[in-house]
């Protein structure tokens, strides 16, 4: 059995995958332990699995899950947890921003018993301004809403002790959303410092639009708070609405001018707000329930090499 496993999600990483696995390999090399590499291609459109296969065909120690279409960052982490065997799984995109040179600073703070050790970025290259202040931003607001207080500054690049992949192992959810699941499961967990790289080549496979889907996961499913928040505001909205109609009324009341127009149009505008507000929180946890309650897959595997 290996003692470590580490896991690289792919999606059109071809220019990317061969320095990937030779600075794995090497760092793995290393250790002087049993180990496997995981490659799991997500659906990549370019010749990311081809290459994938011509690695695979000459070490065994590297084996590759893909998948049948593109399903996501996150379903491919959980496919690489669902069959590594490794007593230490380690979690590293392909994409080379998180250096692997790290790693066994994380494997020194396993074997002193911490159960999860994630890296924390103490800086981050090659990422635009604006990238930096959302990424800041939302995790912050996340921590703000969350019944779990979550780590800051921190991705997906982490090891877990083997009772705690099996933990994981054990949830039933389907929009997973790892790094949370990972905080929920609670053992005893640390960080370890490192400096985000610039991408290795290729470019980045979260756009604005993955990554305010990823944003969404994360507080549907850890916080309950915008349920409670849209009972909060339609209460301000109404009362708000509410002055408006009393203010217009005093004035009418004690001679000065007053607009009967204004007074309405302020009440129902409030109103339409609050409805459309309330009835939007609810339909995104509505859909994730929906979700849920299909019971689909995570993922296919399509093909598997070295298992």
């Amino acid at each position: 059995m290996a003692v470590y496993s580490v896991v690289v999600p792919l999606y059109n990483e071809e220019a990317v995958i061969e320095e990937a696995y030779a600075r794995i390999s090497k760092v793995m090399a290393s250790m002087g332990q049993p180990y496997e590499i995981i490659f799991v291609n997500d659906g990549s459109r370019d010749g990311t699995m081809d290459k994938a296969r011509m690695l695979a065909g000459n070490d065994d120690k590297l084996k590759v899950l893909s998948f049948s279409r593109n399903f996501g960052h996150q379903p491919a982490i959980t496919a690489g947890m669902d069959h590594a065997r490794g007593r230490a799984v380690v979690v590293i995109d392909g994409d080379m921003q998180d250096p692997p040179e790290v790693m066994p600073e994380l494997f020194a703070k396993w074997r002193e018993g911490w159960q999860v050790v994630y890296g924390r970025r103490s800086g981050r290259k090659g990422e635009t301004l604006f990238k930096k202040l959302t990424a800041r931003v939302f995790y912050r607001c996340l921590n703000a809403v969350s019944e779990i207080e979550l780590p800051l500054d921190t991705g997906d690049f982490r090891l877990l002790d083997r009772q705690v992949v099996d933990a994981m192992k054990a949830l039933p959810e389907r929009n997973r959303y790892v790094r949370g699941l990972v905080t929920w499961v609670g053992f005893r967990q640390t960080c370890v410092e490192y400096e985000r790289k610039a991408r290795a080549a290729g470019e980045t496979k979260y756009p604005l639009r993955r990554m305010l889907r990823l944003a969404s996961d994360g507080v549907t499913a850890f916080s309950q708070k915008p349920l409670k928040a849209g009972g909060i505001i339609g209460t301000l909205l109404c009362v708000s609405a509410a002055a408006v109609a009393l203010t217009q009324l005093a004035r009418g009341l004690t001679g000065r001018s007053w607009s009967e127009t204004a007074c309405w149009a302020a009440a129902i505008l409030f109103a339409q707000g609050l409805v459309l507000l309330c009835a939007g929180i609810q339909n995104a946890y509505l859909a994730r329930v929906y979700d849920e309650a299909k019971a689909r897959p995570n993922y296919i595997v399509a093909e598997k090499i070295g298992f």
